[in-house]
């Protein structure tokens, strides 16, 4: 009888565990009720854009395509940068659809898709600044970047390398440093490269990229929470990246967007 019980009760455990393990997968869970809610901050043109209340941009409409292949609704949040990664770590919400730099520290902590942008660090001036010709030439000037970024981080460690360092500015969003920029009370701005490529063509006659980037190649990609419970939502959300670099959607996006299609990979890239 003992034995028939200790069968039982570990039958039930399996079946607990069995379970559970199914309800922790979570591209089930959100075929299952049908929609997956991704957050991000809507104000990191040409990656996210919020337009007379409407949310658009590079990553808009690659996880739109996304989210019909994997045939659910999607739903949009716009959260403060600071805010994102920490909401997704307390199960806020399901996914980052915010272009998150892909570091090996993040890495430790959140499974990343394969990379959907550029995030090389590049400066903006001001138009016809003549004193900044190349990224060393920010030693001893004012250079906002966006506070929590790995942009702000390449810009502290590029500033300390420099003979004079530079006066690194944290700003909540970009759009504050760009506004900033353009009053003068900073004499650049350090983020991705099309970010400060998107700001110059869109202001031309205001704002100007300083060539080239610096620092090491770095991309961006989208994030799920860490372990094995995102692990079946990450392969598919990567098989539907790689489809959309085959069907040329994905170049079709970033053109309309940045003019331009960056060589992204198509596998994981090696990190620091």
């Amino acid at each position: 009888m003992k034995k028939h019980l200790l069968g039982f009760a570990a039958a039930v455990g399996l079946s607990i565990g069995l379970a559970g393990a199914a309800q922790a997968d979570m591209l089930s869970d959100i075929k299952e009720r049908g929609k997956i809610v991704a957050a991000t901050e809507m104000h990191y043109a040409p990656f996210d854009i919020l337009k007379d209340g409407e949310y658009q941009g590079i990553c808009h409409d690659l996880f739109t395509e996304v989210a019909k292949e994997l045939g659910v609704e999607v739903e949009f949040l716009d959260l403060p940068w600071q805010s994102i990664l920490p909401g997704l770590e307390a199960g806020k919400f399901d996914f980052v659809n915010a272009p998150v730099t892909i570091t090996a520290e993040r890495m430790k902590r959140y499974n990343f898709t394969l990379p959907i942008g550029n995030a090389t660090v590049a400066l903006a001036k001001k138009a016809g600044d003549d004193s900044i010709a190349k990224p060393e030439d920010i030693a001893g000037k004012a250079v906002g970047s966006q506070k929590g970024s790995a942009q702000l981080e390449q810009l502290k460690a590029f500033s300390e390398s420099l003979p004079t360092p530079a006066d690194v500015r944290e700003y909540v969003n970009i759009d504050e440093a760009l506004a900033d920029l353009a009053a003068g009370r900073i004499q650049a701005v350090a983020n991705s490269a099309p970010l400060m490529g998107y700001a110059a063509v869109q202001r031309a006659g205001l704002f100007e990229m300083v060539m080239p980037p610096f620092g090491d190649p770095k991309f961006f990609g989208w994030v799920a929470p860490g372990g094995e419970d995102s692990a079946t939502l990450i392969a598919e959300i990567n098989k539907i990246i790689i489809k959309m670099h085959e069907d040329g959607r994905l170049q079709a996006i970033n053109e309309k967007w940045l003019g331009s299609n960056p060589d992204l990979p198509t596998t994981m890239p090696v990190v620091n």
